[in-house]
């Protein structure tokens, strides 16, 4: 088969399909993205660019489909080329929501079009009205409105597509559902998997928790409201107060990845540390991870703290359960699509620090209690989101 893969990043959620269709010898395998860093072995990579960037007096509300249309010029110039040469996919997978599928089906009508449906997004009912302390207004409502225009052209014009969970799939107009299958890429169980006794020593960035018995572990791409950082913060402050020997390991960058920045130009980290003065001599900002450190965080957690708005579910919440980690999560619907309360996890009030601060210390003081919990939390993944059952099946999916 002949088979185009179309992501701004690269290899982003196709390595696995990638590397897999590979693997298997008989396929050719293009990947379409803007990224000019990674290779992968079988896989050509053909680099898309945009003509230009979103003109500034273009009007907000459009500027997210003047984007996603002139990432989709970008793809189709590239995929002209490739039919120029003589490569005509059997099937093109995309991401839908940035633009890079949207043209597929004039240039290649009779190929079949697969696409990856992450979020549909809605003004109520999920992660924008969550927070009753940042309410939205009607400016908001429109924007958000048109802010979908790319992704349904994508639902109209693709053959079948695929979300990750139950939750995200919801978010999509019924009337689409028919054509969205749920099903999760996948974890891989052998490489995250729990080590007990383990202790967090990182060399390359001069962190030494060996002598350290209690680390509370958070994990996120962004230090942000959407991921509950600001009552992380105040979560922290509580406990310091309270477990005088805890240190905690804050992994992940000082930015936004989702939703507003400060209108003062502060960060979040900046804003919250002039908020709540921590002892930082407890508090350990690594920044993002290679994948080996990263698993080296999860593996040595005493307690994992993960806090979510109703939004895509973080690939890490899973990680860390695969590996073991005793979870205290936010009672929130993609979290609860997965983590049962006292079963497989702990889980607390998003917007309540002190209620979270009181897990934790629950979980530190009932060890016996929690490797039972711990047990359940790893088996959750061998069980649901196993990559070595649920890759085949993808495959499957793709090619039928």
């Amino acid at each position: 088969m002949r088979i185009l893969f179309l992501h701004p990043n690269f290899p982003a959620q196709f390595r696995h399909l990638a590397a897999a269709l590979a693997k298997e010898g008989k396929h050719q395998i293009v990947f379409g993205t803007n990224r000019r860093e990674g290779q992968m072995q079988g896989v050509v990579k053909a680099i898309y660019e945009k003509s230009r960037n979103v003109r500034p007096e273009t009007h907000h509300y459009v500027r997210p489909l003047e984007s996603a249309v002139l990432e989709a010029q970008g793809v189709y110039r590239i995929a002209q080329k490739l039919k120029d040469e003589g490569f005509i996919p059997d099937i093109v997978y995309g991401h839908s929501g940035w633009g890079p599928t949207l043209f597929m089906k004039d240039i290649f009508p009779q190929t079949k079009l697969l696409c990856y449906f992450e979020w549909f997004y809605r003004a109520h009912g999920s992660d924008a009205s969550f927070d009753p302390s940042d309410p939205i207004n009607a400016d908001d409502e429109a924007r958000i409105r048109i802010k979908n225009a790319p992704i349904l052209i994508d639902l109209y014009s693709c053959d079948r597509g695929l979300s990750p969970t139950n939750w995200q799939r919801l978010q999509f107009p019924v009337e689409y559902h028919s054509k969205i299958k749920v099903h999760h890429d996948g974890i891989d169980i052998q490489y995250f998997q729990p080590q007990p006794g383990a202790k967090l020593v990182l060399p390359r960035i001069n962190l030494d928790l060996s002598a350290v018995d209690e680390v509370i572990t958070y994990v996120a791409r962004g230090m942000e409201p959407y991921r509950g950082f600001p009552q992380l913060i105040e979560t922290i402050a509580i406990l310091q107060a309270k477990r005088p020997q805890c240190h905690f390991v804050i992994v992940g960058q000082d930015r936004v990845a989702y939703g507003k920045s400060l209108p003062d130009d502060k960060t979040y980290k900046e804003a919250m540390l002039e908020k709540f003065p921590l002892d930082l001599s407890r508090v350990h900002f690594t920044g993002l991870l290679p994948y080996g450190e990263y698993l080296q965080v999860l593996q040595a957690s005493s307690v994992h703290v993960y806090l979510t708005r109703p939004f895509v579910l973080s690939w890490s919440m899973l990680e860390a359960l695969s590996a073991g980690c005793l979870i205290v999560a936010s009672d929130t619907a993609p979290v609860t699509e997965v983590i049962e309360d006292g079963v497989n996890g702990l889980l607390v009030d998003f917007f309540s620090p002190s209620q979270i601060s009181d897990r934790v210390i629950e979980a530190l003081d009932n060890l016996t209690k929690m490797a039972k919990i711990r047990a359940a939390a790893r088996q959750t993944i061998v069980d649901r989101y196993d990559i070595n059952k649920l890759l085949p099946q993808h495959l499957e999916w793709m090619k039928k």
